[in-house]
């Protein structure tokens, strides 16, 4: 009769040994085939997850040094940043296009965000037809280069000589006023005609009766002063003088004519 002994140490009712601890539970049961060829797929489990790789070379240890990896992470951050700030320009500029591809609410014509047609200053001498002194009415922009001088309420006969005396033959000078100018009625006796001056110069005196020139080119009230307008051949405005006096305040820029 076989002692405890013959069962390696282990009692004969499958108890447990006083001299090995039991196995743990979570093992669950745990059968030991009795041929070992059987558990050949375990064997290749454990030994791909225990395989180990081939021992590092001279360019990997270096790899691995604690310095070299703080430099590796620093570059990686250093990185990260222009890569996030390109990203968010890319972001932004198709935000862009979409924003401006996508229809917006309807713009009112340019015509209706005026109150008026004549609201801002003008660069071009208006088409008027003046009155000249034998009641004919006279086309204003049939007189370029033109100094148009508007005498109302001003003593401007020494201005108006002095103008035509300094300007060139090929310059026509046009004093304007609301009412016929006393400075026509100053001068030798004009014929229906308007004969030419013997000095060759081209000089109109004519007659602007609901004040146009002026509020077209938002002139301010009379003040005692002339007002002086340079328009160039193509009846361009050159200059606006508000306020004139003598002629050497527009001197100056008669050339440019």
């Amino acid at each position: 009769m076989a002692g405890a002994s013959d069962n390696g140490g282990w009692p004969p009712d499958g108890g447990s040994s006083d001299e090995l601890p039991d196995l743990p539970e979570e093992w669950g049961v745990i059968v030991i085939p009795d041929d070992l060829s059987e558990l050949s797929d375990e064997v290749e489990a454990v030994r791909a997850e225990l395989h180990l790789a081939p021992p590092p070379n001279g360019w990997q240890r270096f790899a691995r040094r604690p310095a070299v990896r703080r430099l590796r992470k620093a570059g990686t951050l250093m990185l990260r940043a222009p890569v996030l700030i390109i990203s968010m320009a890319i972001m932004v500029t198709v935000a862009s296009l979409f924003a401006s591809a996508w229809p917006g609410p309807g713009r009112q014509p340019s015509s209706q965000r005026t109150s008026a047609a004549t609201a801002a200053p003008t660069d071009k001498l208006p088409a008027l037809e003046l009155v000249a002194a034998d009641g004919r009415t006279v086309p204003l922009l049939g007189q370029l280069p033109v100094v148009v001088i508007i005498t109302d309420g001003c003593d401007c006969e020494g201005l108006v000589a002095d103008t035509i005396a300094v300007v060139r033959a090929d310059i026509a000078v046009v004093v304007v006023s609301t009412t016929v100018p006393s400075i026509a009625a100053s001068q030798t006796r004009l014929t229906t005609a308007q004969a030419p001056r013997s000095d060759g110069k081209n000089v109109r005196y004519l007659q602007d009766p609901a004040g146009a020139l002026r509020d077209h080119l938002h002139l301010t009230a009379q003040d005692g002063t002339g007002a002086a307008i340079l328009v160039n051949g193509t009846g361009r405005i050159l200059r606006t003088f508000t306020h004139v006096l003598s002629v050497t305040t527009i001197q100056p820029d008669l050339a440019r004519l």
